[in-house]
């Protein structure tokens, strides 16, 4: 059955929006998806006239069209803005090596320059390397952190003043369920804010904290994109699967409930009773952290002496940990 095209503009409709329910021709699609992200960077305040952007580049759906969106209401609305790419290669073979080609692809289409960092670089091990000491149970914990870093270090060699990064509403509202199942209320509260910062540190924002998943993609289909859509070889092990799943089936009963999780997520990290973590800076790495040694150095401190799983779990123990064996050679008790 022909279904007319919701805006009344006389053409047929040819999808249904997740969203809202309703029934659009491409164009007014097209018009919808951008008006939507181009009002949430205005009510955001995202960027500034001169500032120069990171768009967080993984090649994915969601980064291909944050790069893809900006670049266009950069020009439409006159932004102001410089854009630039920064990818991250966490070393994973037959998946991160595969989607930088297609990120290449998108730096000649959308005639931005292209940073790429490596974790082998900065930290002296590949996540194919940390994946052979740690397993696959804890393997994302690692990778989550050392690719948060590694953005802030990118970041900082361009010079940027902000880093645009392509969660979408529905990584917002699993990341919500997360930290309450967590108990982690420090983080819900950090984790709903539509631009983070701290500090000493370069902000970043989210362009696509109110975009559904489902948009992109038929975003990207019906713009012919080039965008990576393989899964990462050790994703199927992460928790998110699981809070990524249960979204799933409470959507299936309640189509808008991705919205509700984060709108619950903003009312309740308002409370000014929260006690927030002190950010301050690590002192070895001088990154952002709220403990003396930032996740990351503890992380890469527990690869490099053998012990892999000292940096998973509570910080403030393996600090503890660190300085009670800090004279130790465990290099030498090993050879021994």
């Amino acid at each position: 059955m022909v279904v007319p095209c919701s805006t009344r503009c006389g053409k047929n409709a040819i999808l249904k929006r997740p969203k809202t329910g309703d029934a659009l021709c491409k164009e007014c699609f097209f018009w919808a998806f951008e008006t939507e992200i181009h009002n949430t960077i205005v009510k955001g305040s995202l960027f500034k006239r001169g500032n120069t952007v990171a768009v967080a580049a993984s090649g994915g759906k969601d980064s291909t069209v944050l790069a893809y969106v900006l670049k266009l209401l950069n020009q439409r609305h006159d932004y102001g803005l410089k854009l630039v790419l920064l990818s991250v290669d966490e070393g994973i073979t037959g998946y991160r090596d595969d989607s930088l080609e297609t990120v290449k692809q998108n730096r000649d289409e959308y005639e931005m320059p292209l940073k790429i960092l490596s974790y082998e670089e900065v930290y002296g091990w590949t996540m194919d390397a940390i994946v052979k000491q740690i397993g696959r149970k804890n393997n994302c914990t690692f990778c989550g952190v050392f690719r948060r870093q590694a953005l802030d270090r990118g970041a900082a060699m361009l010079g940027v003043d902000c880093v645009a990064t392509g969660h979408n509403a529905d990584d917002l509202a699993e990341t919500i369920l997360m930290n309450i199942l967590r108990g982690d209320i420090a983080r819900l509260q950090r984790c709903t804010t539509i631009i983070t910062e701290s500090e000493g540190s370069i902000p970043r924002c989210k362009p696509l904290k109110y975009t559904y998943e489902k948009e992109i993609v038929m975003y990207a289909y019906f713009k012919h994109l080039n965008y990576f859509s393989t899964e990462c070889v050790f994703a199927p092990n992460a928790y998110r699967g699981h809070a990524r799943a249960f979204l799933k089936d409470l959507e299936k009963i309640r189509p808008s409930v991705i919205m509700d999780i984060i709108h619950s997520g903003e009312s309740m990290s308002l409370r000014d009773d929260v006690n927030l973590p002190q950010r301050g800076t690590c002192s070895r790495c001088g990154f952002v952290s709220s403990q003396k040694l930032c996740k990351a150095c503890v992380l890469l401190e527990g690869l490099n002496r053998g012990l892999p799983k000292l940096g998973i779990g509570k910080t403030s123990k393996a600090n503890r940990i660190l300085e009670e064996t800090k004279n130790i050679d465990f290099k030498a008790l090993a050879d021994f």
